[in-house]
């Protein structure tokens, strides 16, 4: 799924400079930076301490390379990635019931997965975070990384992931017409 269109996470576009990329707030930086690091763990078999160490240190609200790293909300990073880390073998399961058949998550391309357990753990696991906003915040991140259908993607795979685990949330915003609140 990943292919020429594809920003590596160390070159993710920030800003809404030329490729139209989503302005990034603290909570949009630290799931940003979540993606990144999820990335960063699985190519180099990193754990979760030491991701959080050398992304708080080295990589957020830093420019790298010439590359700006955007702000994060410090706690809000951390509760994602210790969350999806401990969360993984329930959010993998629900991933694999939301893709299509014969695409299990560990099919999926590095950075694309990195971006559904991100998504699936808050919908999955942050009540708090309303479940339109979590989507459209791993859409907006997804197209740091990707100019072709992975946004789509990504928006498929999470709609159909939160209409199975917050069914009534779902049903209201459709029921109502009404978005719901804005915190995300």
């Amino acid at each position: 799924m990943a292919g020429d269109d594809m920003a590596g996470p160390e070159q993710a576009r920030h800003g809404k400079a030329a490729g139209g990329s989503p302005a990034f707030n603290p909570r949009s930086g630290a799931r940003l930076a979540v993606v990144q690091a999820l990335y960063e763990m699985d190519i180099s078999g990193k754990g979760v301490l030491d991701a959080l160490a050398e992304f708080e240190a080295h990589w957020i609200g830093r420019e790298v390379d010439g590359i700006a790293h955007p702000p994060a909300e410090p706690a809000f990073f951390r509760d994602l990635l210790r969350g999806v880390v401990d969360e993984q073998r329930a959010i993998d399961l629900q991933l694999d019931g939301a893709l299509s058949e014969g695409w299990p998550l560990r099919r999926i391309e590095i950075v694309l997965r990195a971006i559904l357990r991100a998504g699936a753990y808050e919908l999955m696991f942050r009540p708090d975070v309303p479940a339109r906003a979590a989507i459209s915040q791993y859409v907006d991140v997804t197209h740091s990384f990707y100019n072709a259908d992975e946004p789509g993607l990504v928006n498929a795979v999470l709609d159909r992931l939160a209409r199975q685990v917050r069914p009534a949330e779902v049903a209201e915003r459709a029921q109502t017409g009404k978005p719901g609140p804005k915190r995300a």
